[in-house]
């Protein structure tokens, strides 16, 4: 097997999403605009409420999915679908926007700290102006691996760690996705086998860690390049990252503000759809993990 080398390094990058919420970018910024399907990678982390105190009150998306993984904190769900969810630490929302949808993310507290991920997913031209759906994982519902020093919760798609094996809750049907938070202990090692031709990075959120070979800090996120398999070992603290990987789509990507497309035309139309109260159109179901 042959590790996955490092081919580039992005350090986050802070700024203010939403009503003013403080996140901290890697996937989607001047350094790294996109890694094919990914299209954003935001970190939210603070336990003072005027970071994030004022949600993301009702917003569009068309044309891609958001994952989003909660830590620790409360978030409260609603969208133009009807759907009502929660976000608790450990659990997480999958919600495929494709032709339109408005939703709300809203903290359920009012002190404490609020941690967690939010990945934007790219969907195939033939997808973008199908039926949106909403998926809501619960904490319980994570597979857990657990061997040699590591634990990993398994979010989205296989995982292997020696003899065990799981799967997510969330299976990606167009990009493959495999999505992994991995908790390692001080020196200890974790590898994994990866689809050929996936695009992968490692993100460090706590620690530090050597991948492929190649030293990681905390807040940075290291592209992975082609090889059989991720490998990480932990520093002298112990590391915890997220591994991601999917299949490129290979498709053209035209992003503006919460809409994501194959061309200009496709983007003003979902301005004026929206501006016209036509974003939403179709409602698809519920499901609950």
């Amino acid at each position: 097997m042959s590790q996955r080398p490092v081919i580039r390094q992005v350090a986050a990058r802070s700024l203010q999403e939403g009503a003013g919420v403080r996140v901290h970018r890697t996937l989607g910024t001047p350094e790294c605009r996109n890694l094919d399907p990914f299209l954003m990678l935001d970190r939210f982390e603070s336990d003072d409420p005027e970071d994030y105190g004022a949600g993301f009150p009702d917003h569009p998306h068309r044309g891609f999915v958001t994952f989003t993984y909660m830590l620790d904190g409360h978030m409260a769900h609603g969208d133009s679908m009807g759907n009502q969810g929660r976000l608790d630490p450990g659990g997480a929302q999958w919600m495929k926007a494709a032709s339109g949808v408005i939703h709300s993310e809203m903290p359920r507290q009012e002190a404490g700290l609020m941690r967690g991920f939010q990945l934007w997913i790219n969907l195939p031209v033939a997808e973008k102006m199908t039926a949106p759906d909403y998926q809501e994982i619960r904490p319980d519902s994570v597979p857990v691996l657990e061997a040699d020093g590591a634990r990993v919760r398994v979010l989205i798609g296989p995982a292997r760690l020696g003899d065990q094996a799981a799967s997510g809750p969330i299976v990606d049907p167009h990009t493959d996705v495999r999505y992994l938070d991995i908790a390692l202990e001080p020196g200890a090692a974790f590898e994994h086998p990866l689809p050929a031709g996936h695009h992968a990075f490692a993100f460090v959120f706590e620690g530090s860690a050597t991948v492929g070979g190649e030293a990681v800090a905390t807040d940075h996120l290291a592209l992975l390049g082609e090889g059989d398999e991720a490998t990480v070992t932990a520093g002298d603290a112990g590391a915890r990252l997220l591994l991601v990987a999917g299949a490129p789509l290979g498709e053209p990507v035209v992003q503006h503000g919460p809409f994501v497309m194959d061309s200009r035309e496709g983007v003003q139309q979902a301005f004026d759809d929206f501006r016209a109260g036509r974003l939403v159109r179709e409602r698809a179901g519920f499901h609950e993990t």
